[in-house]
Parts: C-alpha cells; structure tokens; sequence
C-alpha cells in the first residue's frame, strides 16, 4: 500500500461524522491502568485509550480484538475466522509482551510456548470496559506489561435492578446471544452474565473448501458487599468453554490444508478482595486464580487428545494508599505463583514483587507520578524496574505529557522447562521506552487533536534458536513512531474520530538486521462515522486501513495491505427494545493477515437489543 498516507487522507474525506469511539481517555474518566489505583486520566502521563459498553453497543462488536484493531497503537492479527489464534500488538512489541487482565487476574497463559494471551475466545458480550495503555508499565503490573496492558473489566454491580440482552444471526449461520442482571441495594450488589456464540466459520487455510467453525458458552459474575462503613469484600468470577475447528498439514504433501483437527479451551478466572478505607489510607488484600486447559484432537488419529496443555496462576497481592494534600503515595507486595503441566511434567515458578508509587500534583494542572519495582524470581532472581511520568494542562486547552518506562518479562514456563526446548539459564527481556505528547481542546471542546512520538528498546528478548532448536535470549529489537488522534462534534448527534499509527520496527536479532518485524505494518489508520437522527435512528461506518508487512522474520513473504470498510444501523422500536444491523467487509477485499489462513469477505448480520433501567 504504497499510496497509504494518500489513501488516507481520501477516506477522512468521504466520511461524515461518528461518535468519541476508540480514542484517548478523556480527562474525567477514572481508569486503574497506568498506576494500578483509581485515578483521574488528567492525572496520568500515558497513552490510555478507554472503550466502554456504549461503544461496543454501537459498533455492535462481537469479538473484542475487532474493536481493538480500531485503537491507537495496536495491531491484531487472526488465523483464520471467529476463535481462530488471535495476537494482539502494541506499539510493535510481541503479543507475548502484552499484560491482559479480566478483573483484575492476569490471564497470559503459562502453558502457552510466549506466555500470551489468545484473544480468539475474548468476546464481548460480558464486557463493560475495557482501558488500553499504551507502552511498558512493569512499576504497577510486573512482568510482561513490556508492549503495553489491557485491562478488561466485566458488568459491575449497581442498585436496583437493571438487564441487557441481545441476540443476532447472521453470515456462516453465526449465533450470538448475551443476557446480564444486574442489582442490589445499599449492602449488597451483584451481577450476572451469560452468552453464547457459535458460526460455521471458514477454512483456517486459505486453500481450503471445508469450513472451520466455532462455538463458546460464558459466564461471569461480580458480588459487592459492605461489610462495615470502613470495609468492603468483592468476589468476580469468569467462564468460557470453547470449541474451534482446525485444518492441520496431512500427509502426503503436508501442505496446510483441510484436516478434521480440533481444540478445546477451558478458561476459569476468579478474585477474592477485600478492602478498607481507615482514614487517609486505604488498603486491599487480594487473592486471584486463573486457570487454562487447552487440548488438540485429530479423530483421525485417536479420541483422546494428541496434545494437551494445563496453565494456572495464583496471585496474592496487597496494595496500600496514603493520601496526603498534593500527593498519594501507593505501596504494594504480590506473589504470583505458576505451574504448566503438559501431560507428562509439572513445572513451576513464583515471583514475589514489592513495588512504591508516587503521584504528586505540586501545581494546578500538573501531575507527577513516580515509582519503582523489584521482582524476586525463583529461577533468576531479582530485577528492578522503575518509570517516571509527567502531565501538565495548559489554560489554552492544551495537554502536554511525557513518560519513560521500563518493563520486563519472565520466562515462560515452557521456555524454562519444556522437554528438549527449554533453557534454565534464561535471563528476563527487559525494555526502556519514552514518549512525549500533546492533546489541544479547540471550538469550546468540541475538536480535539492529538499526537505521540514514542520509541522502545527490547534486549535479551527470547527466540527459538534454529541453531540448537532450544529457547535463547538471542533477540533485540526496536519500534519507534508516532500516534496522530482526532476527534470532532459539530453537533450534539455528529461526531468524527479517526487515528493513525505510523510503526518503525527493526529486527536487530543476528541474521535479521535491519529486518522489519513480522506481521508489524507501519501504517494502520482508523475513521468512524456515526449519526443519530431527531427519531432516534442511527447510522454509522468504520474504515480501517492497514499498510504492507512481512509474514516472517526474514521478510521473504509480504502481505499486501488492505482496507476494510462497514456499515451499521440500528432502530428504537419502543423505549426499551432497538433491532440493529451490519455489513462487514463491505467491498469485499480479499486480504491476508497471516499467510495462508482464510479471511472473511462481505458478511451480514442482524439483532435485537434490549435494555431494562
């Protein structure tokens, strides 16, 4: 996509207007990601994008990593349709090397080979929130927040009674159907969510005719009691069953092709809290448990699983505030406990962490935060990580932020200790990364424009050495670039975003550099348009546009780029009940995002919503 920067400028034209979707925290909005305590986004000097239930609702998004591709900073690439291996990139760093948290447990698989998490079975269905820093933040989540976080957090309980439901069908005879309750009063609150989801899919591989289908049933739940007027506990609870079809390399060519393979995952998270206000301070006392079966069968082979896989981590945290005029300052001790099993050996490691925070706002409009973090692994020892990040809101309506940071990841399980791959000795990747940038408030608020430059460094990153066919810390690399935001209400029922990602990677690895990293594009850009009519009919359209890459590390096999646009709609039939709409893919492109798996081309859908408040 030669002429992207061209292209771009073409479909910020043609578009009209949409809603703030997928855009910067706004300065109001209260988010836990940068620091890992409530605080205000003016607060903080980090990139955080906050996308919530009425921007889902809207986009009407079904599988999480959609709306994500629409955010600043980030790239997602599929293998193959709904539930196929989903990674998400971050300002260019590995999809190993982004932290994801739902309510509050970390869910990076320890089973999996980078320890990442597969977004191909995060739907949205329970999903209240979701908040995307951009950048490594190891000071308040530890090990993997290299590439950045999101933090995804699930219908919260409230007073009274309120519920939501939809249902829709549509393309590959696709099924989804969610339904949360939520109620309570002054004492106790609670909140429950079910789905289901399920679609004859396509072929995994791009040359084959056999579709490849996906189904999931979910749950979660959140219960909030007030125990005293000083403490309250907190239990959360998430569950996903999935299914996905796979095509594999039978014989006798082993070529990728249709094959009768399939996986099943099991995902159970929970959380326990428990927390006090006793005057300036503020306490927690947690305790969270994931846990990941993941198993690959070929019928043709044998009913029993030819490949399974077994992660859980336990985490056990204490985090404590002191408020103080000007300035709080946040302390905190965890424990992080894993295990991987793989059918025939149990391997194991724990981290114990201490971290301090700072955040310090000396002037009117200015805010510092500070902080430093030691994790004592029990492979490798100890390593020291510490950030520091500034804010400062100009009376012109000017926002100006900068930020340095460090992060680092652990090894995974299974690059320590997987038969005749792992490598004891491993040492964590460790990172450093900058960004400076600006947001301007214009015509009363109502156009906002917004830039970042950042650039990180990744050393000791580890990779499979092809050369002793064992896990090395044998990678080094670098992203630098820039995010350009904008949003714009001309009226209370118009709005305009769009944003554009500009990604220089180097592979500085021996034997590739110079090489551009795999499956990074440069160029990824993003327009929304959404109208709401005096009746209440609303139509809107994304574009989402996606510059060249390489499919490999040697940067022998390009994708082309592509842009993809679509169309929704959605009516009010009563006061309570609205049927909604969408075209995907609307042009039909035909695309690749990993080399050789299929892609979706035109797709329709249509649904009902309700809402009872």
């Amino acid at each position: 996509m030669k002429k992207f920067p061209l292209f771009l400028s073409a479909s910020l034209a043609l578009l009209p207007a949409t809603q703030a979707f997928a855009q910067s925290a706004d300065d109001d909005d209260v988010i836990v990601v940068a620091t890992g305590v409530e605080q205000l986004a003016s607060e903080a000097g980090r990139s955080v994008t906050v996308l919530d239930r009425d921007t889902i609702d809207t986009r009407q998004s079904v599988s999480l990593s959609d709306l994500l591709a629409t955010t600043p900073g980030v790239s997602v690439t599929r293998n193959g349709g709904p539930g196929g291996l989903t990674a998400v990139r971050i300002r260019g760093a590995e999809d190993t090397q982004t932290l994801v948290l739902i309510d509050g447990v970390r869910v990076n698989d320890p089973s999996s080979p980078g320890g990442a998490y597969d977004f191909g079975n995060l739907l949205t269905g329970p999903v209240e929130r979701v908040e995307v820093l951009r950048g490594p933040n190891s000071v308040a989540w530890g090990s993997s927040a290299i590439g950045g976080v999101v933090n995804v957090v699930t219908e919260s309980p409230t007073e009274g009674i309120h519920a939501r439901a939809n249902a829709e069908y549509g393309y590959a005879d696709q099924v989804s159907a969610n339904a949360t309750l939520m109620g309570g009063g002054d004492a106790v609150q609670g909140a429950l969510t079910g789905s289901y989801f399920r679609t004859d899919g396509i072929s995994q591989a791009a040359s084959g005719t056999e579709a490849d289908g996906y189904r999931q049933y979910g749950a979660s739940g959140r219960i909030k009691a007030r125990l005293s007027t000083n403490l309250r506990a907190e239990l959360r609870g998430y569950w996903a069953d999935s299914k996905l079809d796979l095509d594999g390399f039978p014989a006798p060519t082993y070529a990728f092709a249709d094959t009768s393979e399939y996986s099943t995952a099991q995902e159970l998270y929970g959380y326990a809290g428990l927390f006090g206000d006793f005057g300036p301070t503020s306490h927690r006392l947690s305790f969270s448990i994931a846990d990941i079966n993941r198993d690959n069968y070929d019928p043709t082979i044998a009913a029993a699983p030819l490949y399974l896989y077994r992660g859980r981590s336990e985490h056990y945290a204490y985090q404590g505030q002191i408020g103080a005029p000007m300035a709080r300052l946040v302390i905190g001790a965890d424990q992080d406990n894993q295990r991987f099993y793989d059918g025939s050996t149990v391997s194991r490691a724990n981290i114990t962490s201490v971290y301090g925070e700072a955040i310090v706002t000396p002037l009117q409009g200015l805010a510092v935060t500070a902080g430093v973090r030691n994790d004592d692994h029990s492979q490798f020892g100890s390593h020291v990580t510490w950030g520091v990040n500034a804010v400062y809101a100009l009376p012109t309506g000017t926002r100006v932020h900068a930020s340095y940071g460090e992060g680092f990841k652990a090894p995974t399980l299974y690059q320590l200790y997987a038969p005749y791959y792992g490598t004891a000795t491993l040492v964590p990747e460790t990172a450093d990364s900058w960004e400076v940038g600006a947001r301007q408030q214009l015509v009363d608020g109502r156009l906002m424009l917004g830039a970042t430059w950042f650039d990180r460094t990744t050393k000791n990153q580890i990779d499979f050495d092809t050369a002793t066919y064992t896990y090395a810390n044998i990678a080094r690399t670098r992203a630098k670039g820039v995010e350009v935001e904008l949003a714009f209400r001309p009226s209370d029922n118009l709005t305009l975003t769009g944003n554009y990602t500009y990604t220089d990677t180097e592979n500085r690895s021996p034997g590739y550099v110079g090489n551009q990293l795999a499956r990074r594009p440069r160029d990824v850009a993003s327009v929304s348009a959404d109208w709401t009519s005096p009746f209440g009919l609303k139509l809107g359209g994304t574009v989402t546009m996606v510059g060249d890459s390489f499919n490999d590390a040697g940067n022998f096999t390009r994708l082309d780029g592509y842009a993809l646009a679509g169309i929704r709609a959605e009516m009010p039939v009563t006061d309570r009940i609205a049927i909604y709409g969408r075209v995907d893919n609307l042009t039909d492109a035909q695309y690749e995002v990993v080399s050789g798996y299929g892609t979706y081309g035109r797709a329709a859908y249509a649904g009902v919503r309700l809402r009872l408040d």
